[in-house]
């Protein structure tokens, strides 16, 4: 007679997405997955069955059996997953919470939860979960040393839910060299870059089957060489992909050459302001503004698209910088562009400056979106006008016109450009009369 197999605990993960922050991502209409996730049920031990909810394509169920529930969350989300917490809390289930808000408020973090882990979950995660089954886990894991990738799994791909025109995605790095004062990678990562071992990321990268791949780096040109021996490992498999990078990746010709060769069809790079004191402001100074033509030209020149990333409401910004700064992206071709109100999230140099000054209009982390709520007192114009030439950058990006202006400039992927464009002027507009709808109704 064959012997019962032990039961399994049940881990629930979630990647948690406020009904707040859904509607603000609504007129996005490429939304990636999370991979954190998915990444961490890789390195659970056998003895736990994991289920994984993406709060972007299914509601959670306060009521399934499980014994653990871990949450990764940004602050937007914070109170709606303290909430989640609560719910199953109450049931006498564990939860353990983490990620960035965790990280930058860990204190307030801890209430709402049985467990918080600070900073990276590697280091401690599978440990923990064996200590668990123990009874006798920590209530907080704080990774002082960021952990090292060189043994980093591939993720679950069961778990990830979402549609989201990708084949795959995946990580060669963690981690950004930059201390930018708006940015929260340098408090979660400590500045310190990581690399996964290249066999490791082309073998991920060669076991999705599709074609459209998502390398999900804070900046993959932190290392040049790193960068340029990875593109040539993965230009066997014939794959298009994608990534965010400093403006450093578009100085490089040999750079550019061997993205282009792999597959590379369009390159995040974070411009974040046309105005050089701005830029110096925030301490990010490596990004040259009178500079930046040239290296969007360059990097059309290799038949890579740019999406810019821009960021509104800098002490040096005045009326003027929402039409210059669409001036400039029509002008450079630039075919795809994601706008934000520059917001001080909780522990970063630029909230702590902005809180010494009196400046924190609120702390309701929901309006920490960065898209439809301004949390501070700009310096020269008011929280209404940024909020409104937040509003017309988007609406002049794409409008017909502007679109047509850009891609006849630099008409580089305008096979796949153009229809995304399009598809986004239409969520755009469409998300923005469902606003304008919802606002009017009367309340009751």
């Amino acid at each position: 007679m064959s012997q019962a197999k032990p039961a399994r605990h049940k881990l629930l993960l979630i990647t948690a997405s406020s009904p707040e922050i859904r509607r603000v991502r609504r007129t996005r209409v490429l939304n990636f997955q999370q991979i954190t996730m998915p990444y961490l049920a890789a390195l659970a031990p056998v003895t736990w069955e994991v289920f994984h909810i993406d709060e972007a394509v299914t509601p959670v169920d306060a009521s399934l059996d499980v014994d653990l529930v871990g949450i990764t969350f940004h602050t937007p989300s914070a109170f709606h997953v303290y909430g989640l917490a609560t719910q199953f809390r109450r049931r006498g289930i564990p939860v353990v919470l983490g990620g960035p808000h965790v990280t930058l408020l860990p204190e307030e973090a801890q209430k709402y939860a049985d467990v918080i882990f600070v900073g990276e979950a590697e280091a401690h995660w599978t440990q923990f979960l064996k200590d668990f089954e123990q009874g006798k886990h920590a209530c907080r894991y704080s990774s002082s040393i960021p952990p090292t990738l060189e043994n980093a799994p591939m993720a679950r791909k069961d778990l990830f839910h979402r549609r989201d025109y990708t084949a795959g995605r995946l990580f060669a790095t963690r981690g950004c060299a930059y201390g930018c004062d708006f940015c929260t990678l340098a408090l979660m990562y400590q500045r310190k870059v990581r690399k996964r071992p290249l066999a490791s990321v082309a073998a991920e990268y060669a076991s999705f089957p599709g074609k459209v791949i998502i390398f999900w780096d804070d900046n993959l040109a932190n290392d040049l060489e790193y960068a340029k021996a990875l593109f040539r490992a993965i230009e066997p498999y014939g794959k298009w992909w994608s990534s965010q990078a400093s403006v450093h990746a578009g100085e490089n010709e040999e750079f550019l050459e061997w993205a282009a060769r792999s597959g590379c069809k369009q390159l995040f790079i974070g411009l974040e302001s046309i105005s050089q004191s701005s830029m110096n402001e925030v301490h990010k100074r490596f990004n040259c503004v009178e500079e930046y033509a040239r290296v969007i030209q360059r990097i059309h020149s290799y038949g890579i698209a740019v999406q810019a990333g821009i960021v509104f409401g800098f002490d040096h910004d005045t009326e003027s910088i929402f039409s210059e700064t669409l001036d400039f992206l029509e002008t450079a071709g630039v075919q795809n562009a994601t706008f934000n109100i520059l917001t001080p999230y909780p522990g970063t140099r630029l909230f702590k400056r902005l809180e010494a000054e009196g400046r924190i209009l609120t702390r309701d982390w929901s309006k920490y979106n960065g898209r439809e709520d301004v949390v501070f007192q700009p310096m020269r114009m008011s929280p209404d006008t940024l909020l409104e030439g937040y509003q017309y950058a988007n609406r002049r990006f794409y409008s017909p016109q502007s679109v047509i202006r850009r891609l006849s400039r630099s008409p580089v992927g305008l096979w796949w450009t153009l229809p995304l464009n399009i598809a986004y002027t239409l969520a755009y507009f469409l998300g923005r009369q469902d606003r304008v709808h919802t606002s009017s109704k009367p309340n009751g």
